[in-house]
């Protein structure tokens, strides 16, 4: 029997450290106890350099207990300046969402310090969406509650893949390429966004160089290019992160409010670069609250319980 976690919401303030530590118990026990990891590619990746593990992107899914199943899935990409891959953003996050009924899966794609540049991280993320797509049935995931969600190099990947989808090829013999990599709606933690005035030049120069070229810069500055079709995004930053300017997720917001994109956007005071669910930020010891923000507006677009 699954542990009902809902008659803690109201606890008074003498027992709040009671409540967080059973609310944590919670979140554990409700991870499912299968998880399964599934490389992108059959083969060989598009442009590998090798065939270590490293040359080998793949997801790995992690599933909610069937009760709390919500057919929704969420594909996480980690943060690390696209250097490595930080994994408090990545697995840190699946408890969370699993909680929520969601299944969280994690995206492991390529990075510069094996060796890869564009667009091998970009094809990764696509693959992915595809290759989710079309086991969909199979896992008992709804196809059209597919969701990205990506933390700062992390969040970049994600609003590329929010700014660059395809319908998939519907002529090609392979069943996940002729998948729509379109995303339902995107997650966008503290994001880098731009290869322009106020980019990551850590990121920046791990996806593309420092010395790009300015069609290059242009095609990869997400606020550049976000159109009609670009799916409902909740984006969140803070004014104390050093890390990636804020102007990143406002030029972002700025141009999905242009185009008429729904979105919800949130910039909290506290709360340095680089801290995931902000565990020990929340006023009862919790998460930070940019949690309980994304919960309710996961809930209201039908992800989450």
């Amino acid at each position: 029997m699954p542990f009902d976690c809902s008659h803690f919401s109201q606890v008074p303030f003498p027992a709040m450290i009671v409540r967080s530590l059973l609310l944590a118990s919670c979140m554990t026990l409700s991870l499912h106890a299968a998880s399964e990891t599934i490389p992108l590619w059959p083969d060989q990746a598009p442009g590998a350099l090798g065939q270590d593990d490293k040359d080998k992107p793949s997801l790995t899914v992690h599933r909610p207990a069937p009760e709390k199943a919500t057919g929704a899935s969420m594909l996480i990409f980690p943060g690390g300046g696209y250097r490595y891959l930080a994994d408090h953003e990545g697995t840190g996050f699946v408890p969370w969402l699993v909680d929520q009924g969601i299944t969280a899966i994690v995206v492991k794609y390529r990075v510069t310090q094996d060796g890869y540049q564009h667009p091998a991280m970009l094809n990764d993320a696509t693959r992915a969406i595809r290759l989710v797509r079309s086991r969909a049935a199979e896992w008992n995931l709804d196809p059209e509650k597919i969701g990205v969600m990506g933390s700062s190099a992390g969040g970049h990947l994600a609003s590329c893949v929010l700014t660059h989808f395809d319908a998939g090829q519907a002529d090609s013999t392979d069943p996940v390429e002729i998948q729509s990599s379109r995303p339902n709606l995107g997650i966008l933690c503290y994001p880098v966004i731009t290869m322009g005035e106020f980019t990551h030049q850590g990121s920046k120069n791990g996806l593309i160089g420092a010395k790009a070229p300015e069609e290059l810069v242009t095609l990869l500055s997400s606020e550049l290019q976000v159109k009609s079709d670009t799916p409902p995004c909740f984006i969140w930053h803070t004014w104390e992160d050093k890390g990636v300017k804020v102007e990143n997720a406002m030029s972002f917001a700025q141009a999905l409010q242009a185009k008429n994109i729904p979105f919800e956007f949130h910039v909290y005071e506290k709360g340095g670069h680089g801290m995931g669910l902000g565990k020990g930020r929340g006023e009862d010891g919790g998460f930070h609250r940019w949690t309980y923000d994304c919960s309710v507006w996961l809930k209201e677009r039908g992800f989450a319980k």
